[in-house]
């Protein structure tokens, strides 16, 4: 039994001959990916922004040779620390660690990683180097704010791929893994990963759960209903009411069309939809259609006109009331703020209370997708929708997972085509790979006037020739932050709630942009914080606030009910006018992209 290894020794024969198998498939592969790709165009567009970004780091430092040398020095004198440790490790002697990992960093969480003198020192190595050049970025002079936000998400994506945990060779638990199984999750994982290759269309698509565990209308997206009316852009779902009577003020949802509308339902014990149909409200949903070059020139106001006033037509028709209550999720929400600006200024105000779910309305404080929003990487935006008009869904879903590259890219990529094992069956990653296209006409205005230029915060978006200013919109306001958002920070939306002329109820939920919004009173994992006006600062409302244990749902309700308490017997999908088109989920949200 070798030295610290604990276990049998592997069967050679078996290692050679999969490892053999593993080289002859790497490069097989790696031919495959050096050959230009006719549909996507020269590889590494993200790479060469990345190195552009990065040289102006270094040349900021190279400028002055006193401060280069100073933090070369910094550098050498920690690693000279760390070996130190190590020497007294290696002779059987305590040592404090000269670098720990953050508490919630799981990549090290093997005990090996503390244990093993060896892989301590890799660890603790690339922590050090990973916090240097931290420090280079965050101290490097004469960087605008824009370029320096860019090199810091740039070197995380670097840093984050760069991890000893990521390869075999210097990850304990992958080292005994392989011998344990002889090499044969090696050949596992590369057939994972060709079919991954395969499945993108020679660019590299990681599954991050199986998606034969789940099928839309079967075990997702279950809640039971009728599609009542459809154009071009939307189908609308009115639920089938739970309880004798309902709200009079029927309920309309609009949900992103990043993604599919079935975040909100994706099994009956998760189910927003489904739990507020339980409350008694007549819910309507808007599923946006997956777009393809048809839609090309559907631009933000075809989504305002024929996506949510066209919804508000349908409800009017079908439950005969001209007034709304409406919901928006993200960029759902962001639309139904600028419809909500747009109704105060034509004085059509069908919608009397809005709940905005994750929303920004002020891009200041976007977070990292803001990286992806200059004008020289809006234009390669642009000049790659018009050969196809629309932006693939996959380019969307990797910008989302490069935002947590620890949590949603390497952990996967080590799973499956290292360990060889295929992820498990999760609902939630079966929508998150579940990606929906972007029309060239709406996702550049998106862009354009959102995360470039803030334009509806500043009173200067302009739709159907009408300039909308948010400060017009009196309406009642719920909007909903969650604390740990990498989507719509909870500063965003925070500071976006100062931007409508009424009342704004701010709530603070915990966790990120989908569970502290999913987040059903009967398992209830975080709770919320409210505290009044929205004023001063992020820190200053916390500091200030109440929290409240549990699901932020029920809170919601009463505000909800609070607007237009009246009931009525409750209402068939379509009432006398509107016939089904269809059972619920409808066809729109099966369209694959």
């Amino acid at each position: 039994m070798p030295a610290g290894l604990g276990a049998p020794l592997p069967d050679f024969e078996a290692l050679s001959r999969n490892a053999g198998q593993f080289v002859e498939a790497m490069g097989r592969n790696v031919g495959r990916l050096l050959q230009p790709d006719a549909q996507q165009g020269a590889p590494g567009g993200e790479m060469n922004e990345a190195a552009k970004v990065l040289q102006k780091v270094a040349e900021a430092w190279l400028s002055d040779p006193n401060k280069s040398a100073e933090a070369q020095a910094q550098l050498s004198q920690a690693f000279l620390t760390l070996w130190g440790s190590t020497y007294l490790r290696l002779q059987g002697q305590p040592a404090e660690p000269v670098a720990q990992p953050e508490p919630r960093d799981a990549r090290f969480a093997h005990a090996e990683w503390s244990t093993n003198p060896y892989f301590d020192f890799l660890k603790q190595a690339y922590l050090l180097a990973t916090r240097w050049a931290e420090g280079l970025v965050d101290e490097a002079e004469g960087l605008d704010a824009h370029t320096r936000h860019k090199a810091q998400f740039y070197l995380r994506q670097f840093t984050s791929m760069l991890s000893p945990s990521n390869f075999l060779p210097t990850n304990p638990e992958l080292i005994r893994h392989t011998l344990q199984e002889n090499g044969a999750n090696l050949v596992r994982g590369l057939k994972m990963y060709e079919e991954d290759l395969e499945a993108g269309g020679g660019q590299l698509r990681v599954r991050q759960t199986d998606p034969s565990g789940f099928e839309v209308g079967k075990n997702v997206a279950v809640t039971p209903g009728e599609v009542v009316f459809r154009n071009d852009l939307i189908e609308l779902i009115q639920y089938a009411p739970t309880t004798e009577t309902v709200l009079r003020r029927p309920f309309l949802m609009v949900p992103p069309w990043i993604n599919k509308f079935y975040i909100l339902d994706l099994n009956p014990q998760k189910s927003f939809l489904k739990w507020m149909v339980d409350q008694g409200l007549t819910v309507f949903c808007i599923s946006w259609v997956n777009p393809d070059s048809r839609h090309a020139e559907k631009d933000f106001e075809s989504y305002m006109r024929e996506g949510i006033e066209a919804a508000i037509d349908a409800i009017g028709a079908a439950t005969g009331e001209n007034a709304v209550t409406a919901a928006g999720y993200c960029v759902g929400g962001t639309l139904l703020a600028v419809t909500l600006a747009m109704q105060a200024a034509t004085g059509n105000r069908r919608i009397k209370s809005a709940t905005l779910l994750t929303t920004q309305v002020d891009f200041t404080h976007a977070g990292d997708l803001k990286v992806f929003a200059d004008e020289e990487q809006i234009r390669q935006v642009e000049a790659r929708m018009a050969e196809q008009g629309y932006l693939d869904g996959s380019r969307m879903a990797n910008a989302f997972n490069m935002l947590r590259p620890n949590d949603l890219i390497w952990p996967y990529v080590v799973n499956n085509y290292i360990k060889g094992k295929a992820p498990t069956a999760f609902d939630l990653l079966y929508w998150n790979s579940d990606a929906t296209r972007m029309p060239a006409a709406n996702h550049s205005f998106y862009l354009r006037n959102c995360y470039l230029n803030n334009t509806l915060a500043q009173s200067r978006m302009v739709l159907g020739n009408v300039r909308l200013d948010l400060k017009k919109v009196q309406i009642p306001i719920f909007n909903l932050a969650t604390r740990e958002d990498h989507i719509a920070p909870a500063l965003s939306v925070f500071e976006g709630s100062k931007a409508f002329g009424g009342k704004v109820d701010f709530v603070l939920a915990g966790s990120g942009h989908i569970a502290g919004v999913i987040n059903p009173p009967s398992k209830p994992k975080y709770g919320y914080w409210t505290g009044g006006p929205v004023k001063g600062t992020l820190e200053s409302w916390i500091a200030a606030a109440v929290e409240t244990k549990g699901s932020w749902w029920p809170y919601w309700f009463q505000w909800i009910e609070a607007q237009a308490p009246e009931r009525v017997p409750a209402r068939k999908p379509g009432g006398d006018t509107l016939q089904s088109l269809g059972p619920a989920p409808g066809t729109y949200v099966r369209m694959r992209a």
